[in-house]
């Protein structure tokens, strides 16, 4: 399957798309919220909105209906409240298309498009969620509107897959120790980012520590930084800053010039000491989350070693009933 294909057999059968929808939980919705900012800012026809699985069927809008595209992803394939999305979005006439890596998995059951992607050490970063969604929402753009960045974004992905193995060893010889040994003095900290980066700020925080870690941490937008969370910062406070190349960094650098002279403890995870600038600009802010992504799974794995806990151990999820 490809998103070229899957677009085009999309507007064929079913006409323009007037709405997208992305619905997932956790680190699948996450993985979808650069495709729903790229379409946000750039579409001119239609709209986009990504949900929480569940608020989604709680909440369903009403502008859902048969010119509607849902997108929805389970890792799993069996996450109940994803499954639940496809279900209504399918009763009210809107096409579903639903990413998973389980094939023959609940979501797998062939009432849907399913699109079952690989995973796994060397696979591309077009071939799984970020990249597929991505791609999907550039693909819908050009076909539905035009979108002059397209090769960029395909291009774009080619350059992440080959800049990401020189980045893993330098997070890792660079920030991995050190950032152990800042989870070991501070139980608690605060991590910034800003635009289609902060879907990894949110990312870092809930998925790689607090669920992979249990790690006591808050994200903040850096742009939200100066109205409120600011009064908050003192000497002894630890903050971990992600800092993009795109066109939100002088929100990110404004943040972190005045953690520079108001606390005494802050990590800067910059994309451009990383090679993420030779990717084309014009895609730069929606692939770079796939940088920071893979960077946060090498400092988790470092400060899982320190503290002997491994980033699969889980002690409620999939476990207790919830």
């Amino acid at each position: 399957m490809n998103a070229h294909d899957l677009i085009q057999e999309i507007i064929e059968r079913k006409g323009k798309v007037e709405n997208v929808f992305w619905i997932a939980c956790g680190g699948s919705m996450i993985d979808l919220m650069p495709a729903n900012e790229l379409l946000k800012r750039e579409a001119t026809t239609f709209t986009s909105t990504v949900y929480t699985a569940r608020e989604f069927c709680l909440m369903a809008p009403k502008s859902l209906g048969e010119k509607s595209l849902v997108i929805a992803c389970s890792h799993s394939g069996n996450t109940q409240e994803v499954v639940d999305g496809c279900e209504m979005a399918l009763a009210a006439g809107a096409e579903v298309v639903a990413l998973t890596d389980c094939e023959g998995s609940k979501i797998d059951n062939g009432k849907w498009t399913t699109w079952v992607y690989p995973w796994g050490e060397g696979v591309s970063q077009a071939e799984v969620p970020q990249g597929i969604g991505a791609l999907i929402a550039a693909e819908l753009l050009h076909q539905q509107e035009g979108y002059e960045a397209l090769a960029d974004m395909y291009a774009g992905l080619k350059q992440m897959d080959a800049l990401l193995p020189a980045a893993r060893e330098k997070v890792n010889a660079e920030l991995g120790d050190r950032f152990a040994e800042l989870c070991q003095q501070h139980e608690f900290f605060y991590i910034l980012g800003s635009g289609p980066n902060f879907s990894q700020t949110y990312a870092m925080a809930i998925c790689s520590l607090m669920e992979m870690q249990w790690q006591h941490c808050c994200y903040i937008h850096s742009g939200e930084y100066f109205h409120g969370p600011f009064e908050a910062t003192e000497p002894g406070v630890f903050y971990f800053v992600q800092l993009g190349s795109g066109e939100c960094r002088p929100m990110e650098e404004r943040a972190l010039a005045f953690l520079n002279t108001h606390t005494d403890t802050v990590m800067v995870l910059d994309a451009l000491e990383y090679g993420v600038g030779d990717v084309p600009a014009s895609v730069r802010s929606y692939l770079e989350p796939i940088f920071f992504y893979n960077m946060s799974c090498e400092l988790r794995a470092a400060r899982g070693k320190v503290f002997d806990h491994s980033p699969e151990v889980r002690r409620y999820m999939g476990i207790e009933q919830y």
